[in-house]
Parts: structure tokens; sequence; C-alpha cells
């Protein structure tokens, strides 16, 4: 029998799985993004599948443009979410996070590849720049909830802001990875890469994406009532707006990640608790879950059978805890000193910084640019750091946010999960 049989079976059931794992894990400490590397990995044990697991290097263009596609439509779907408006005051914490947080954690994983793995300063930049993002794709089960709910507790809407923006924050530092390979560190200009990929890009990224939203939020709902595009009820405009932002701000040698987020806060921000902003937010959400699953069923497939980690070695599995377990959380708790948060909830904001095919996406497009030391090596670490995130996190999360949110009294989907959970008090 061919395997093509076998692939379309396969995706039927990760369709369905797509739509019904989700109500079943929710009363357990486990996620769908644990489940789907699972699938992967036994599927590279069944016969006619097994010759078809591949090492990530043998298709970098394929694996780049797969995690692009499903981070921006996390992109979108995270802005769109977002009830708070964009201000100084209202998204402080998120300014922490990026401003003070991100930079120190790229620093001191760049200092800490090139101390214990030996890597050179090009390598140990990517290494960190990489891993520094939290990711938007698989952080759902910490962000806010559906646009218009009113249910943003200071947490969730930091991670979720800080998701829909590091992505593309992480870039400059990427590409002065990759000018550092390409060229060297005695021909590199410091003060070109500040000026071009710092602030110009972030800045196109930013401005450009923020009018293309208000240009469509117009259309959409400012229109005569006859015409009004948000009569059509038709979720699927989202995936319209994401890539026309994403292109436009391509385009003009933007950041598109920043132009998509913009985009959609902009979309938000033109007629803010319509309730088609749901329809659009459902609709990008269900398509992100779709491939998310499809793509993570392909990294374990990968983990186990396309040997991603044949190049792992101590010092990077020791790297890879440091990074989680130590750098990411101190580094955030620095971050948020002085923020007036309770200790608890700026312990949750440090420590769940997920990391997953974001960082998979930025190591590929790196390879695919310039030649960098060790890529092997590369490729091993960031698979183990992307599969120890998301079985540590998926794991802890919902026990956390329930025990948070109960403990507080927040009126949120975990607590009330956790009331019916509980057992009833004894007479």
């Amino acid at each position: 029998m061919e395997p093509y049989v076998f692939v379309v079976a396969g995706f039927g059931a990760l369709v369905l799985f797509t739509a019904w794992l989700p109500m079943v894990l929710r009363a357990l400490p486990l996620s769908l993004p644990i489940c789907c590397v699972g699938a992967g990995a036994a599927l590279s044990f069944v016969p006619p599948l097994a010759g078809l697991a591949r090492y990530p290097a043998e298709h970098l263009p394929v694996v780049e443009h797969a995690t692009e596609a499903v981070v921006v439509i996390s992109l979108m779907g995270a802005g769109l979410k977002i009830d708070r408006l964009i201000g100084w005051k209202r998204w402080a914490t998120t300014w922490r996070m990026l401003g003070l947080a991100m930079p120190l954690t790229i620093a001191t994983l760049a200092a800490l590849a090139s101390t214990l793995l030996g890597l050179g300063a090009a390598s140990s930049l990517l290494l960190g720049a990489s891993l520094a993002p939290t990711d938007p794709v698989l952080a759902s089960d910490v962000q806010v909830g559906h646009p218009t709910e009113g249910r943003e507790d200071e947490m969730r809407f930091a991670l979720t802001s800080e998701a829909g923006l590091n992505d593309g924050l992480a870039f400059p530092f990427v590409n002065l990875a990759i000018a550092l390979a390409a060229s060297g560190s005695a021909d590199l200009s410091l003060g070109h890469w500040l000026a071009v990929d710092v602030l110009w890009k972030v800045s196109v990224g930013a401005v450009l994406g923020a009018l293309v939203g208000r240009a469509l939020g117009w259309l959409t709902f400012h229109l005569p009532n006859v015409s009004k595009l948000s009569r059509t009820g038709d979720g699927f405009v989202a995936l319209g707006v994401t890539c026309l932002a994403y292109g436009i701000v391509q385009a003009v040698d933007g950041y598109g990640f920043v132009g998509v987020f913009a985009a959609a806060l902009a979309l938000r921000a033109s007629n803010h608790g319509h309730d088609y902003h749901r329809k659009m937010h459902d609709y990008a959400e269900e398509l992100e879950r779709l491939l998310m699953m499809v793509l993570l069923v392909g990294f374990g497939f990968a983990l186990a059978g396309g040997g991603l980690l044949t190049g792992l070695t101590w010092p990077a599995a020791v790297f890879v805890a440091l990074a989680l377990l130590v750098v990411r959380p101190l580094c955030g708790w620095i971050g948020l000193t002085g923020s007036g948060l309770p200790g608890d909830e700026r312990a949750v904001i440090a420590f769940f910084g997920i990391r997953g095919l974001g960082t998979v996406y930025y190591l590929a497009y790196a390879l695919g640019h310039a030649p960098f030391e060790a890529p092997d090596l590369l490729w091993s670490t960031v698979g183990l750091a992307v599969l120890v995130s998301i079985v540590l996190h998926g794991v802890t999360v919902t026990p956390v946010l329930r025990f948070l949110d109960r403990r507080s009294g927040r009126d949120t989907e975990s607590a009330q999960l956790d009331l019916v959970l509980s057992p009833a008090p004894g007479p």
C-alpha cells in the first residue's frame, strides 16, 4: 500500500483531533502540542512511513516557509484577541519584557553558548536570538481569551502581547548573526545594523502594518451600512488581512511579523467591540491550530526518525536546561522588577517563555542565508529546547494557572474548571 494512503488517512485523523482533543485535555495536565509530537514520533516507526522522515536541514526552504506561515497566522489571532488598547502605561509590562528581559536573554544565551558549547560569535548569537522569543503558536494556553470577553489579567495579557511582538523584535539579532557569519566581525558595521535592521525595519513594520490594519478596518466597519464588509460574516477575512499586511511590509523591507501584529491591533481598534472580531479570531485560531498540529507531528517525526537530535551533546543538553529553567526565568524576573506585580504573577510571566515553531523558523531562515559553524549542533540544541519546552510548559501550565486563578478569585475558564473538578466539601 502506498504511503500516500496513510498520509491522507492520517491527515483526516489529525483534523478530527484538532477539533476533539482540546475538549478532552481541558481537565488534564497535558497540552495539544505534546500529543502532536508524540503522535509524530510514533508514526515514524510505522513501516510504510518510516522511510519518509527527513532531517530538517535537507529541506530548509520548506521548513522556513511552513513555520513562517503558522507564525504569521498566530500573530493575527493574538492581535485580534487583545482587548486592551495599546499605550505606554497600559502596556508597561510588555515594554519591560521586550526592552529589558528579551535583550538580556539574548546576550546571556549567546554568552552561555560561546562558553558551554564553544561556538563562535555568529552561531552563539543566532542560538540566543532564536531561543529568546516567546512562541505565539504554542503559547495559546497562557494567553488571553477570545475578543471582548474582558478577562485579561496581567499575566495572560503580558504573555500574549510579548509573544505578539518579540518574534519580530528578535529579527534584528538574527540578521546581525547572519551578517557576522557572512562577513566576519572585521567588516561588520554596527551603525548600519542599528539604523537599518533595528530602527528602519522595526519602524516600517509597526507603522505600515498599523496603516494597513486601519485602512482595512475602515473598509470593514465604516463604509455605508449597505457596503460594510463586516456584513459578510466570513471569518476567513482574517487570512486575507494577514497575508496582505505581511506581503506589503515585507515588500518594502520591513519586518512582516511586526507588521501583522500591528495590523491586527489596528484592525481591532477600528471598531473595538464589534462581534466580527470574534469571528475573524476564531477562524485564525482554527487555521493556526490545524497548521500547528501538522508541523508538530512533522517535528515529532523528525525527532524520532529524521535524526534531529543526532548532533546533541551533553553540554548542549545542559545549555537547554539552563536556558529554560534559569536564563529565561531570571531575565524575565529582572525585567519585571519594579513593575508592582505580585511575586507569583511575575514568576509565571518569567517562567512561561515557551519555545516553539518561531525558534525553528529563525534557525531555518538564518541557515538558508549564511554559512554557520556546527549547524548539526544548532539543530539538535534547538530541537531539544523546543521538545523540553513543549513538555515542561505543557504539563505545568494548566495546574499553575488554575491554582492562581482560583486563589485570586478570577472568573476565568480555568478557575471555573477547577471548581468543577474539585471534590465537594464534606458535611
